[in-house]
């Protein structure tokens, strides 16, 4: 199996796949793509399973999208993960999208049904078990302050929080619009019989450091929900300056080491982790919505881990 295949292999997916022992009929879009740690984790439970299909990357660029969702009726797909940057656009690609991806806006997990194309999205559902396996506490009760809230899976995260009735909400953005538009959605999640404290329940805060600083002295949980902390070159998208001990921080980013803003978060005595757990959570789901089955969560971790 490559390690990553692109639109024209799977224009031509039979010769593409021609040597493969086992057809490969679930795939990652995204771009870019190599990094992705899905494979491993789902071929280890497709096997588990004794499922005769494989799971690969698929190299999408924007542009090729719309076709390349197309062609998976043809290839004899049963579905695919969807991730950056094509999570909010792959929304009005398919056939048919259920309550949930549609309330959040973005599709993370197609279903491929003859030639129909569903969509479903577990970002929110696997980060809420995440959080809950990482820290120990539920979403719900959570002051909860989301980087990068302006489209896919910071938008997934924030509609997860506002869902659960989390205890507050800020939502932070480079364009401070696209943060002011989603909590105008969210708003009326908010509206309910609990106490308000000197702050508003639901907020959208420009991302300049000295409003980010006096809202943490309100939050409980930062998640980063951007794509910074990727690259080890990339900087922290908190200064550690004004990080504080009480702090649990999630970067949704995986990567072998810490990130950025996990070393600066721990740096000041705060608890932290990666979005491995997340990843595994969100492909448990995606797994139990392709074969209406429980998944193996063990034999994924263990993969993932390896």
């Amino acid at each position: 199996m490559k390690e990553v295949y692109t639109l024209e292999d799977l224009r031509q997916w039979e010769a593409a796949t021609a040597g493969e022992e086992t057809p490969l009929r679930l795939a990652v879009f995204g771009d870019p793509v190599a990094h992705s740690r899905s494979p491993q984790m789902h071929n280890a439970a497709l096997e588990a399973c004794g499922i005769a299909a494989r799971y690969c990357r698929l190299h999408v660029r924007p542009e090729e999208l719309a076709e390349a969702l197309r062609l998976l009726p043809r290839a004899r797909f049963i579905g695919a993960n969807i991730t950056l940057p094509h999570k909010t656009a792959a929304l009005g690609l398919l056939d048919a999208v259920d309550d949930h991806a549609r309330k959040i806006g973005a599709v993370n997990t197609v279903v491929v049904e003859g030639e129909r194309l569903l969509g479903f999205n577990t970002d929110g559902p696997g980060l809420l078990r995440a959080v809950q396996a990482e820290f120990g506490v539920d979403l719900r009760d959570l002051r909860v302050m989301v980087l990068g809230a302006g489209g896919g899976a910071g938008r997934a995260i924030a509609a997860q929080c506002a869902i659960e009735n989390c205890e507050r909400l800020v939502l932070v953005n480079r364009t401070f619009e696209k943060a002011r538009q989603l909590a105008l959605e969210l708003k009326p999640f908010f509206k309910g019989p609990r106490v308000f404290g000197p702050r508003p329940r639901l907020e959208a805060v420009p991302w300049e450091e000295a409003k980010l600083a006096a809202q943490l002295t309100n939050i409980d949980l930062v998640i980063n929900a951007t794509s910074c902390g990727m690259k080890r070159t990339d900087p922290s998208v908190l200064p550690a300056s004004i990080l504080q001990a009480n702090l649990l921080v999630y970067d949704t980013i995986y990567t072998a080491q810490n990130t950025p803003l996990m070393e600066d978060a721990q740096s000041v005595g705060a608890r932290a982790a990666n979005g491995a757990s997340m990843l595994l959570y969100q492909g448990v789901l995606a797994f139990e919505i392709w074969f209406n089955r429980p998944a193996p969560v063990e034999v994924m971790r263990a993969a993932m881990e390896r």
